[in-house]
């Protein structure tokens, strides 16, 4: 029996998550995709993309009034402030406006998936209760992921469900995105090559020793879509992760073998500061070695690498509860951070 024909609208589809949740669909016959993004996109005979402003509710209304065919909500999207308490207010009201408008034009919605992570435990905030699990109290607000979490959960006696994973930090290839590790370090290593310099870890003294895990998009994509299509996954939060653990100590020298370089003693920095005035080694960099022309801010996500580098204490997450409802899929870490470079290199991000 063929499973009946879907319609995804992915929500952020041009960013790492949403961009390898695309690549995934594509691959899947019962699906159709629409994305929505505010650079919008080209669309292909297989993905539809509409470029929106998520924050204004009538930009939307107007926008999506004819996608009476969804009949999932995948929401991947994210915008970025300076401070905890000034994400709330447009990361919440994105999602409010993308469920309202779709609600009201397709009928058939069956489903809304969210995009979480270790924000929900705390982990932004120091040393949290390892291994994380699903049912962790709340912490002190404020958290966006808990008030959009608390936005669907509110929709109790609605025809649809709704789905919330938590990845790590999700590695895969994308530009113009601010949460980008693979980027982060990419860039680092290449240019410190080029500088004639060893790859130093650059992180918080105990940060190169603490033992976390990182989640593949690839990986995290399948899990998505299973989450939102299998039933006894219905109303629920999942954490996904590749299924291994890891110290910077040992992967670091992996990654330094990859691009041809030695390692030396790891020197805390701050790569927000210390990067900030390399646009032109990179403008150089990319003519020497015939890059990609993407500018410096879109490949460069400095404050992001400095965060994750400032963890000195251990960060990760139980990811059995997926395992014992069916999501078996796992990756292994040091060959995914090897494979995205190998990715990035083929695009030519990276010499």
């Amino acid at each position: 029996m063929r499973n009946p024909h879907k319609t995804a609208l992915i929500v952020g589809a041009q960013g790492v998550i949403g961009g390898n949740l695309v690549r995934h669909l594509e691959t899947l016959e019962d699906w159709s995709i629409i994305g929505l993004s505010r650079r919008g996109g080209l669309s292909t005979d297989r993905i539809r993309h509409i470029s929106v402003d998520l924050l204004d509710p009538e930009d939307c209304s107007n926008k999506l009034t004819d996608l009476s065919d969804v009949t999932h909500i995948f929401y991947a999207a994210y915008q970025d402030r300076p401070t905890w308490a000034e994400l709330v207010e447009p990361n919440l009201a994105m999602l409010v406006n993308v469920v309202t408008a779709v609600e009201e034009v397709a009928p058939n919605l069956a489903h809304v998936s969210l995009m979480q992570g270790y924000k929900v435990y705390g982990a932004h905030l120091g040393p949290f209760k390892t291994p994380a699990r699903e049912d962790e109290d709340n912490h002190m607000p404020p958290e966006f992921n808990m008030d959009q979490q608390a936005f669907l959960q509110k929709q109790k006696g609605k025809s649809w469900t709704w789905s919330a994973l938590r990845p790590s930090v999700v590695i895969g290839v994308a530009t113009g995105n601010p949460m980008n590790l693979a980027m982060v370090i990419g860039l680092y290593a290449a240019m410190s090559k080029e500088l004639g310099l060893p790859l130093r870890f650059p992180g918080k003294p105990g940060a190169y020793d603490t033992l976390l895990e990182m989640t593949d998009a690839g990986l995290l994509a399948r899990a998505t879509v299973w989450a939102a299509t299998d039933p006894q996954c219905a109303n629920q939060a999942f954490n996904i992760t590749n299924g291994d653990l890891f110290r910077w100590n040992d992967m670091w020298p992996k990654i330094a073998r990859f691009f041809d370089m030695e390692t030396a003693a790891p020197l805390p920095m701050s790569l927000n500061v210390v990067m900030a005035d390399k646009a032109a080694l990179w403008q150089a960099m990319k003519e020497k070695y015939a890059l990609a022309d993407h500018a410096y801010e879109a490949v460069s996500s400095w404050g992001f690498g400095d965060a994750v580098f400032s963890w000195n204490y251990d960060f990760f997450a139980d990811g059995s509860k997926a395992r014992r409802l069916g999501f078996h899929d796992y990756v292994q870490t040091d060959e995914m951070f090897l494979s995205v470079f190998r990715e990035m290199r083929a695009q030519r991000i990276i010499p």
